[in-house]
């Protein structure tokens, strides 16, 4: 009698960005069997974050999650990336959880096990036929960064390898505070010299921590720091918002006069505030005509870099009283709104910046 090989699960790459597919397979597998595939990863906090997909062998003993449908699980359907998007916190998990990457020079280590039968990544006598891990990264070899604290300004520069001149992006969030850098990082791993700053919530910045103590002339000093760097194209920086940061890349743009080389892309995700903002803040510059709107039914307000999972809610604030915000969204349409709306900020990126 023939000894089949022990069953085998894989992904490739091994190492790869955050907003990089990776092929996951199981091989040497009984045909037509239940089998259920887990992802398992702890935060920089410590917490445990898992996704888990149930499905059916193919005839020849494999399971290809490029193509192979889940029957059960995190999610439905041919999702080659659903146990990244989907990952949620462990039962038991603290309350309002969600994933940010604070240190973006290691990576999110992610640990796949095949189990056999359709279970629970909490089910203490599921059985483990495979594993393998995979490490995710903002990232890429050869990335600088670059700590600014310059003319008051509180920001992390992060340029691509080789000399330069890059096109620019200068990346701005909400009001959640601290100093964000995992997609500026992600930024300059695809080409372009990002520079995100911190204006609320950060021990650096002039306090109470929990308010807005720049003015406008920080966040100008900022665009113009960036556009005065020597590895920095002068006439060929950009300007990104998440949330209240959408607000001050548009009054940004305005009050430098930064060129606008084609058009405006905003992303408006069906809230009706979001829009009067932005339109308003265009049509008071005569520039309306520069409005590009996309819309996403069934995301939520955080559109993150591609693959990363969404918090329909999380925790706000502590002080001086617990607070926890609704930003909505479900799983898959919120994924696969973050899919398409990267490509196109990198597609106009790659149109307005660099040609």
């Amino acid at each position: 009698m023939i000894q089949l090989p022990a069953p085998l699960l894989t992904a490739a790459p091994a190492r790869a960005l955050i907003d990089e597919q990776i092929s996951i397979k199981g091989r040497f597998l009984p045909p037509h069997c239940p089998v259920t595939v887990c992802a398992r990863m702890h935060s920089e906090d410590d917490d445990l974050w898992e996704a888990f997909a149930h499905y059916n062998t193919n005839a020849d003993g494999t399971v290809n999650l490029t193509k192979d449908h889940s029957v059960g699980g995190s999610y439905l359907g041919c999702e080659p990336m659903g146990l990244f998007w989907g990952l949620q916190p462990a039962p038991g998990a603290r309350e309002g959880l969600r994933l940010r990457k604070k240190n973006v020079e290691i990576p999110y280590v992610v640990h796949m096990s095949l189990l056999e039968g359709h279970v629970s990544p909490g089910e203490g006598q599921s059985t483990e036929l495979a594993a393998v891990t995979t490490e995710r990264w903002y990232t890429a070899p050869g990335v600088k960064r670059i700590k600014i604290r310059q003319n008051g300004i509180v920001g992390t520069l992060f340029l691509p390898p080789g000399p330069g001149p890059f096109p620019a992006m200068l990346d701005l969030w909400g009001m959640g505070g601290a100093l964000v850098e995992y997609r500026s990082a992600l930024f300059a791993s695809r080409g372009y010299a990002s520079l995100s700053i911190a204006y609320i919530g950060h021990k650096e910045l002039p306090g109470p921590q929990n308010r807005i103590n720049v003015g406008a002339s920080y966040f100008n000093s900022a665009f113009d720091l960036l556009r005065d760097h020597r590895q920095v194209c002068a006439d060929r920086v950009g300007i990104i918002g998440l949330s209240f940061g959408v607000y001050l890349a548009l009054r940004i743009a305005t009050e430098t006069g930064a060129k606008v080389r084609q058009k405006v892309q905003c992303l408006f995700l069906n809230l009706q505030l979001d829009q009067y903002i932005i339109e308003e803040t265009l049509r008071a510059a005569d520039k309306s005509q520069l409005f590009t709107r996309l819309s996403y039914p069934g995301a939520g307000h955080l559109i993150e870099p591609p693959y990363s999972p969404n918090s329909r809610i999380s925790l706000w604030s502590v002080k001086p009283k617990k607070l926890i915000t609704l930003w909505g969204g479900h799983l898959a349409p919120h994924a696969a709104a973050q899919e398409d709306a990267w490509k196109k900020i990198l597609d106009f990126m790659e149109n307005n910046l660099r040609r």
